[in-house]
């Protein structure tokens, strides 16, 4: 998965602050979304919002099913409005959010053992519940690799060692990793 150049990532931060903005406002979703050069590719995205350092929202799409200019504005609008563990982000919220952006490789099956923290974001899922942890969230929260797993799980609505049961699939993603306000620079983690 190639970087992308530092303009395509501004071009997107300023796609999802401009959905965050005319959703927010407006209340309405934005329309006329580029739909050329990185914002026709098709990728799984996150985007994420935090307010005076903290999480304000999160929302993403796994598995790319519409060009990434529509995935970033919807997941923006829904991160803003509509994250269930937080109340809708209100106008006078605007000028404290910073976004970040998270775009992520093709799914694919890892076994436990080859978990890297730092390296790998993880999708857990059994019976129909499916649980997906970002890889900064082990590094922010400094967890080891079991306990990460075992964060999976629960965010999956699973028994914390449910990822030692073989009907559960463990699939492993990386990420690029890009906000407002950062440094140029990759920003992966690889």
């Amino acid at each position: 998965m190639p970087f992308l150049p530092d303009t395509d990532r501004r071009a997107l931060l300023a796609l999802a602050r401009r959905a965050i903005t005319q959703s927010v406002l407006l209340q309405r979703p934005l329309e006329d979304l580029p739909e050329t050069g990185v914002f026709a590719e098709k990728r799984g995205a996150f985007v994420t919002l935090h307010a005076r350092g903290r999480l304000r929202g999160c929302i993403g799409i796994v598995e790319a099913y519409g060009p990434l200019g529509m995935i970033i504005a919807h997941c923006a609008a829904s991160a803003a409005l509509h994250d269930p563990r937080f109340p809708p982000v209100r106008a006078d919220e605007m000028d404290q959010l910073q976004i970040e952006i998270s775009l992520l490789s093709p799914l694919e099956p890892i076994l436990a053992e080859q978990i890297e923290i730092g390296r790998h974001g993880l999708l857990v899922s059994q019976s129909g519940r499916r649980g997906l942890l970002l890889p900064q969230v082990a590094t922010e929260h400094k967890l080891t690799r079991e306990q990460f797993l075992d964060e999976t799980c629960r965010k999956a609505g699973l028994p914390p060692k449910a990822w030692q049961d073989p009907a559960t699939e463990i699939h492993a993603f990386t990420c690029e990793i890009f906000s407002e306000g950062a440094p140029a620079g990759p920003g992966l983690l690889p």
